[in-house]
Parts: C-alpha cells; sequence; structure tokens
C-alpha cells in the first residue's frame, strides 16, 4: 500500500531552522526500512497557477485555488503494509519537519 504524507506549513512559515536534521534522519530511516518512494518541496501558493482548460476553456489564473493561510509545503510519498503503519510513520514525519501533516492512501 501506498501513501501520502503531505507537510502543512503556513504564510508564517513555521521553520525554526533546524528541521533539515531532523528530516534528513526521517528520510534515511525510511529508507532504511524500505518504505521510503520519494519526497520533496512544493513552491509557496504564490508560486501556483491554476489552470482551467476543461472544454477548451484555456483559462489561467495566477496563485492557488485555495485561499487560506495554511498550505502543503512539501511531501513524502510512502510504502506500507497497514493504514495504522503508515500513521505511525506519519507521526514521525511531523515530530521530524515540525509542522502538521496530513496522510491520505496515494492512489497509482
Amino acid at each position: 500500500m501506498r501513501f501520502i504524507i503531505f507537510v502543512i506549513d503556513s504564510q508564517t512559515n513555521t521553520a525554526t531552522g533546524d528541521e533539515m536534521e531532523a528530516i534528513d534522519a526521517f528520510n534515511e530511516s525510511l529508507r532504511d526500512g524500505g518504505h521510503w518512494i520519494m519526497a520533496a518541496g512544493i513552491g509557496a501558493p504564490a508560486t501556483a497557477t491554476v489552470i482551467d482548460n476543461r472544454l477548451g476553456k484555456g483559462e489561467n489564473v495566477d496563485g492557488s485555488l485555495f485561499a487560506n493561510d495554511a498550505f502543503y509545503s512539501g511531501f513524502w510519498i510512502i510504502e506500507c503494509d497497514s493504514p495504522e503503519l503508515a500513521k505511525q510513520l506519519a507521526t514521525k514525519g511531523s515530530l521530524a519537519c515540525n509542522r502538521r501533516v496530513e496522510l491520505r492512501p496515494f492512489l497509482a
């Protein structure tokens, strides 16, 4: 089973600056445990473009679809045998990055 763990940040940027070492260690533990698929950061909402070309509409709107202080700033895609293990790993990821996270099944 695959899962995605979204990292939730805010416009006030909750980072303390010490997270990268903990995130690197968490990433290594995912690799060592055979859970790692990939991880990445995501650009801030101001860098987004919403594109709607349904029925040839050709609409491009700068900015995020969501007008909210909270946004996804990164993600992990992991492989686990159970949702319970995915929750345990997401809990560790939240601690490592010092942010809230959202866990969902990854449908591929």
